[in-house]
């Protein structure tokens, strides 16, 4: 998602932005779909301009930003979509019934898991700590002595 905030600014502006700046847009800024009033937020950003070769600052909006992660997150909403076809009818049924739940960085997009449950038709939630969670889970797991031998063979 970096690299294409990154792409879409050089593209469309001609201005070379840093990973870290791209992280920010995403993180701060970052929204799954074009905003309801056509452009959202705006936001100032500083890079370098690529016809000049100096400092340039320049504003870019929250539907820039949309169109500029349109391409990973129909990437993430099929990737989606075909682990469903290809779950087991057993795995499905609990899936139908709990639904999906978003994490790490990626779920911190705003509107993701409105777009993921409007593709799917299923119930999709946001984790509470989306960026440590599954982290917490896996600690949580190797000290419960059930599942102790599993995860230490993985």
């Amino acid at each position: 998602m970096d690299e294409a905030i990154v792409s879409y600014v050089r593209r469309h502006h001609n201005l070379l932005i840093g990973e870290a700046t791209a992280e920010r847009i995403k993180k701060d800024f970052g929204i799954a779909r074009t905003p309801a009033d056509g452009t959202g937020l705006i936001i100032q950003i500083k890079g370098r301009d690529l016809v000049n070769g100096v400092p340039k600052e320049i504003s870019i909006n929250q539907a820039q930003i949309a169109d500029a992660l349109s391409e990973p997150i129909g990437t993430i909403i099929e990737g989606v979509r075909i682990a469903l076809e290809n779950t087991a009818p057993e795995l499905a049924a609990d899936i139908v019934d709990q639904g999906i739940v978003l994490t790490g960085g990626g779920a911190l997009i705003r509107e993701l898991d409105d777009m993921l449950r409007d593709a799917t038709g299923l119930p999709v939630t946001v984790a509470e700590d989306p960026l440590t969670c599954v982290a917490i889970g896996t600690g949580r797991a190797m000290e419960d002595p059930a599942f102790r031998g599993v995860l230490l063979q993985a």
